[in-house]
């Protein structure tokens, strides 16, 4: 079974991933850690250097393959990777899909911290970041919720929020 966490960035994919692998004893994959590893850059470097529609290809074919020769996996992928493509289709048929939903201001509390290591968010004013997180949700949030399951992680414990997973996957 492959297991891929969908959501927007800060929603807590990559640290909810680490702890649902060790308690499964599954592999473990980022999708982009992945990505860079195979291309030898940094996902903000492949954007400056060959641009975001070369990046979204390589994204595309890492994913298909991933999902094709993978099993017992979590797999965290981007907060773009589902918007792309039918990307969507591909993972909830290849791969049991939780979306980690947060909050605008759950999210504008966490990024408003992190925006140095985020490229899409670190010229945006903490003043204006709430309300790009809102429209830029809100644009995603079709995609993302056609996942299979639907995890809400606001207010809660990254282990309350791995054992609602397991319970909903009957895992």
């Amino acid at each position: 079974m492959i297991i891929s966490l969908v959501g927007y960035m800060g929603s807590g994919k990559s640290h909810i991933s680490k702890i649902l692998s060790d308690k499964l004893n599954f592999k473990l994959i980022d999708l982009d850690k992945e990505i860079s590893k195979r291309n030898k850059m940094t996902i903000p470097e492949i954007f400056d250097k060959k641009g975001e529609i070369y990046f979204r290809k390589l994204e595309r074919e890492t994913l298909e393959e991933i999902l094709a020769s993978e099993k017992n996996t979590i797999l965290s992928l981007g907060g773009g990777t589902p918007v792309y493509y039918n990307n969507m289709e591909i993972i909830n048929h290849n791969s049991k899909s939780v979306f980690l939903r947060a909050s605008v201001a759950t999210l504008t509390e966490r990024l408003s911290k992190q925006k140095e290591k985020r490229p899409l968010i670190a010229n945006i004013t903490d003043e204006n970041l709430a309300e790009f997180i809102a429209k830029h949700l809100f644009e995603r949030n079709d995609f993302y919720n056609k996942a299979q399951i639907s995890i809400i992680t606001d207010n809660r414990t990254p282990e309350d929020i791995v054992n609602e997973i397991t319970e909903k996957l009957y895992l």
